[in-house]
Parts: structure tokens; C-alpha cells; sequence
């Protein structure tokens, strides 16, 4: 009878850690996304995604990559990745003030180092408890 117990216990723990391995890739509006939670993102500091036009480079400090998780129970996967984008952009945008930069350019979507490149989507992975987005980007002072 207890060994009965046991195998059910371990056969409905490996059930159920299944069930939490979900992870779904799917692209999301950037636009969306900066709106989702106004405020949080500093507008002194100019962002331009993969093919956005932008004025000539001044100085580079190089390309920096960021790779947030956030926690996604009880959250659509929207609203995650929508959190964990912003989370994403608001440390690349403070790389910039590190470097005493005024732009990050060329921001692509980098999840799981499979970069896209767009303009107005990028990728999030999300699952029962985590979402993530890395993003890369490469950090300017842009000519007045």
C-alpha cells in the first residue's frame, strides 16, 4: 500500500512538472507594450528598433544585450512579456546613462540567441511561471 502511495505521488509530480514546463514563443506590439505601464519608460532617452530611421551616430559605446525573467503566474502571457519587455528596455536605457549615451539603436528581439529583427514585435517566451525577452541594442550619443 505505501509503495502504491509513493508511485502515485512521483507519477502525479511528473505530471504536473510537465504541465509547468510550458514555454510559448510568440511576438507581441512594441508599441503596446511601451504604453502598458506609462510612465515607466524615460522618453529623454530615444529607442529605435531594427530598420527605424534615426540620426547619424555621434558616438558608439557599443552593442549591450539584457535578458530579463519575469514572474508570469496568474498573468497572461501578454501582460508578462508586455512587463518584462519594459523591464528589458528600462536596463538598456540605464546602460545608456552608465555610458553617457542619449539612444540605443538597432534594438533587436535576442530570445534563446535567435535575433529578429522588427520594428513593431518582439519575441517573448512565456510559460506557467516565467516570461522572458532579451533584447540587444547597441548603446549612441546621436549628432544634434
Amino acid at each position: 500500500m505505501k509503495l502504491q502511495m509513493i508511485c502515485a505521488a512521483l507519477a502525479v509530480g511528473l505530471l504536473s512538472s510537465h504541465a509547468f514546463a510550458r514555454d510559448t514563443v510568440a511576438n507581441y506590439s512594441i508599441q503596446s507594450a511601451l504604453k502598458s505601464e506609462d510612465g515607466k519608460v524615460d522618453q529623454g532617452i530615444a529607442l529605435y528598433f531594427a530598420g527605424q530611421t534615426h540620426p547619424g551616430v555621434a558616438k558608439s559605446f557599443g552593442e549591450f544585450a539584457t535578458n530579463k525573467k519575469t514572474n508570469a503566474f496568474g498573468k497572461s502571457d501578454e501582460a508578462a512579456c508586455q512587463h518584462v519587455f519594459l523591464s528589458a528596455v528600462l536596463e538598456m536605457q540605464e546602460r545608456v546613462r552608465k555610458e553617457g549615451g542619449d539612444a540605443v539603436i538597432n534594438i533587436t528581439s535576442n530570445y534563446r540567441n535567435v535575433e529578429r529583427e522588427s520594428a513593431t514585435e518582439f519575441t517573448c517566451g512565456a510559460g506557467a511561471m516565467v516570461a522572458g525577452v532579451a533584447l540587444k541594442g547597441e548603446v549612441v550619443t546621436l549628432k544634434k
